[in-house]
Order: C-alpha cells, then structure tokens, then sequence
C-alpha cells in the first residue's frame, strides 16, 4: 500500500504564489507518472501537470507558463509551484501516483488540499 500526503494549499490573492507538496510513503518499490488534478464545485476533476519517472512534463492549457511540476525521487516527493494564480485556479488540488508495490501497480489518491485564490 502506499499513502500520499499533501500539503502547501491555502487562500492567496490573485497574482500571488503558492506550492503544493505530496509525499508518497509505504511500501514503494518504484513510482511512475506523478500528477496533480483538481476540481472545482461544479466541475470535474481535470489533470493539472503531469511528470514521468524520467521528468517529462506536460500541463494543461490553462496552467501552462504559470506552474512547474517537479518530483524528487529521492524522496518520493512531488511539488506543484503555482505562480500568478488566478481566481479560476481556485479548486481542490488532488495528487494522483501510480506505483509499484510489492507484486503489483496500482494509482493512488492523496486527500486534497484546497487552494482558493481571492481578488
């Protein structure tokens, strides 16, 4: 099994930053793609960025040239820096692995962490 847990969300004006963290732990033996989506009232859930074990990344539209993805394998970390943030940023940010257990993979969720940005 593995647990993430999420951190760094928080109410920020638009234009302001904020940086998201989510730590895998548990029985690892290697994490693949490491992703953040979110999801507004409303809305479905929409992939944010993505970030491969070799450190490719994609992102959606919306966030691209605001936000960078990043992962530190070392720590089985991945990081979401948000810059100029805009009011429509404004969801709960969901981190999403998909790893390798002992005998298996699977994809997990962490919690979520609000992210609410203000004019």
């Amino acid at each position: 099994q593995v647990q993430l847990v999420e951190s760094g969300g928080g109410l920020v004006q638009a234009g302001g930053s904020l940086r998201l963290s989510c730590a895998a732990s548990g029985s690892i033996f290697s994490i693949n793609a490491m992703d953040w989506y979110r999801q507004a009232p409303g809305n479905k859930r929409e992939l944010v960025a993505r970030i491969t074990n070799g450190g490719n990344t994609n992102y959606a539209d919306s966030v691209k040239g605001r936000f960078t993805i990043s992962r530190d394998n070392a720590k089985n970390t991945v990081y979401l820096q948000m810059n100029s943030l805009k009011i429509e940023d404004t969801a709960v940010y969901y981190c999403h692995v998909i790893a390798t257990s002992t005998g298996y993979t699977a994809t997990y969720w962490g919690q979520g962490t609000q992210v609410t940005v203000s004019s």
